[in-house]
């Protein structure tokens, strides 16, 4: 008798599995992407700015967290690599959105470009 009952409760339990599988087979559902249908990306030509060579260049780290390691090894490579430009490394006042006038005249007056290490 106990065997007959387990025989049969585990057809039962195959069957169910059978059937389960079937119509999950069966089953078709439609996955869209979160991010939408982006736009093409677009080239824009950028006018030639001529050498840095002799020009500074500064280098802003906006202290986003753990930026400071990467700033300071980009800064390393840059003088390296462009050693005839004068480069020179500043902390942003504040964080990312915080404002810095000082700082922003101070690259307006003696620089002729500015790389600004933002963070992710």
């Amino acid at each position: 008798m106990k065997k007959t009952c387990r025989f049969s409760l585990a057809l039962l339990l195959l069957f169910s599995l059978m059937a389960a599988i079937s119509s999950a087979q069966e089953e078709k559902i439609t996955v869209y992407n979160p991010r939408g249908i982006q736009p093409p990306i677009r080239l824009i030509p950028m006018p030639e700015r001529g050498s840095i060579e002799g020009e500074t260049v500064y280098l802003v780290d906006t202290k986003y967290p753990n930026t400071k390691p990467f700033a300071n090894e980009l800064f390393k490579i840059l003088q390296e690599r462009y050693p005839k430009t004068n480069w020179v490394f500043k902390e942003k006042i504040g964080m990312y959105m915080d404002d810095d006038p000082n700082l922003w005249a101070e690259i307006k007056e003696k620089a002729k470009g500015m790389i600004m290490v933002i963070g992710h």
